[in-house]
């Protein structure tokens, strides 16, 4: 009997498979997903040799391994990076069940029935009907795809998935630049804090000296000048009252990105690191193919594309196939014998006719979609252009300038070193020195803040060029 039945069944699954490969002639056409206008330069405006490749492991290149220990842990900790990547697998998951429906659907089926009657009777009852029925049957479901929609489903949401890996991508360099930039804030923040320090010790000696020559009433010692020293020396405790809630502030943030309770103590830097060497900037055409965003911009246009191609094959008409073998008893004992066996097998057609012009407008707006998601990917093309563009230009005033904010450093704090011998001597007064000490302040202060912009904009450089990279501890 068992062998009856699955001859009945093998018969149901090769005829669903043949209707199947038969549907199959009848496929989707491939969309062109390359409609990005390829006229762009050769090379960048500032670089235009560009090297080739792109730096992988520009953490690392900051030799700085507490800075490399926290993006590993970041990657592992932060709550929205994690949430980034549950979106990934569950954008996976959705496609392979696009896919899924596109296969027949067989279930099995059990079922048991007792069903008792009575019939009454006047002035005798007439007495009662007790009936079982009992059945096993195996049940076959298809929907040919002849005309390709849930084809063009699943390609979308396979582009779909796709993008979202390209999301998670960015996420990743994105989350380890804003912690190297608030890793970077927090060396700033150090160094300026042992600046600070060190002028409120040289202006304390300062306000002490003009004081002794105002009380011993001599040249140099006016109580302008004197209250000037303490104006300075005000300024000086100000900036390190700012500096230190920088540093705070920065500490919290760190820890925030880390994916751990903000309570400001995490380990400090020394200070900030020297920038490394330009990383190599490619060509645009390797742009292209590289940044996650743009292909992430790639995708999704794609899945627009193929969800109208869907949207399209929706008005005509759809075919299901179903097919079913089984048996059906009154008697329990019997449901496997085939003897009491059945089977039955079909089709139906169904074509739209009037919905209210509902298939037509969600193909129009399909098509919409897939406009303003061309328009959105040529313009991360555009931005991404703009952003290696403004970072190399940035990078290369900004060296000019640290260089000379550099020498302005070293000569103001020669001059204020001359100007405390000269002002000891009496050759100059109070007013010269304190404006050659406010200079070396400030031109110390301006140097380890263009240091610490600079190094932000290297980070954006790598950023805009594209470049993952690698967040084992540096040695």
């Amino acid at each position: 009997m068992r062998v009856r039945i699955c001859k009945v069944v093998g018969f149901l699954v090769g005829w669903v498979l043949a209707l199947a490969i038969s549907g199959c002639s009848v496929v989707a056409v491939e969309r062109s997903t390359d409609p990005v206008n390829k006229d762009y330069p050769s090379g960048w405006s500032v670089n235009p040799a560009g090297e080739l490749g792109v730096d992988q492991n520009w953490i690392a290149r900051f030799k700085d391994r507490q800075l490399a220990i926290l993006v590993a842990e970041a990657m592992n900790q932060n709550p929205d990076l994690r949430a980034t990547a549950e979106r990934v697998l569950r954008a996976e998951a959705v496609a392979r069940l696009a896919g899924a429906r596109k296969k027949p659907q067989v279930s099995g089926q059990i079922s048991g029935l007792q069903q008792k009657q009575r019939f009454p009777g006047f002035p005798i009852k007439l007495g009662s009907n007790t009936a079982e029925s009992y059945g096993a049957s195996l049940d076959i479901n298809w929907e040919p795809d002849l005309w390709g929609r849930m084809r063009a489903s699943q390609r979308a949401e396979v582009a779909e998935s796709m993008a979202q890996s390209q999301d998670y991508r960015a996420a990743r360099a994105s989350l380890a630049g804003q912690l190297a930039k608030a890793w970077f804030v927090l060396g700033e923040a150090m160094e300026q804090i042992m600046l600070a320090e060190a002028a409120i010790e040289v202006r304390v000696k300062t306000v002490a000296s003009i004081r002794e020559r105002f009380a011993a009433a001599l040249e140099g010692g006016l109580a302008s000048q004197l209250r000037l020293a303490e104006t300075d020396l005000a300024s000086s405790r100000a900036s390190l009252a700012r500096w230190q809630a920088e540093r705070a502030q920065a500490q919290r943030q760190i820890e925030l990105l880390v994916g751990r309770f903000p309570a400001g103590m995490v380990a400090q830097p020394r200070g900030l690191p020297t920038a490394p060497p330009v990383p190599p900037s490619g060509l645009p055409s390797e742009l292209l193919q590289r940044r996650p965003d743009i292909i992430a911009a790639r995708q999704r246009y794609t899945a627009a594309g193929n969800r109208k191609s869907a949207a399209r094959a929706a008005r005509f008409p759809s075919f299901s196939l179903t097919g079913r073998a089984g048996t059906s008893t009154g008697a329990l004992e019997e449901v496997l014998d085939s003897g009491f066996g059945i089977w039955s097998v079909a089709g139906s057609v169904v074509q739209p006719l009037i919905g209210g012009g509902r298939l037509r407008v969600e193909e129009r707006i399909a098509g919409h979609d897939e406009i303003i998601a061309l328009r959105e990917l040529q313009g991360t093309i555009l931005r991404a252009f703009a952003e290696v563009e403004q970072a190399l230009v940035a990078e290369e005033f900004y060296a000019k300038r640290e260089a000379a904010v550099a020498d302005s450093a070293r000569l103001a704090r020669e001059a204020a070193e001359a100007s405390i011998l000269d002002f000891a001597d009496g050759a100059v007064d109070a007013l010269t020195l304190l404006a050659a000490q406010d200079r070396k302040v400030q031109t110390a202060f301006q140097l380890v803040s263009l240091r610490r912009i600079r190094l932000e904009n290297r980070i954006n450089l790598h950023l805009a060029l594209g470049g993952d990279f690698q967040f084992r501890a540096s040695r």
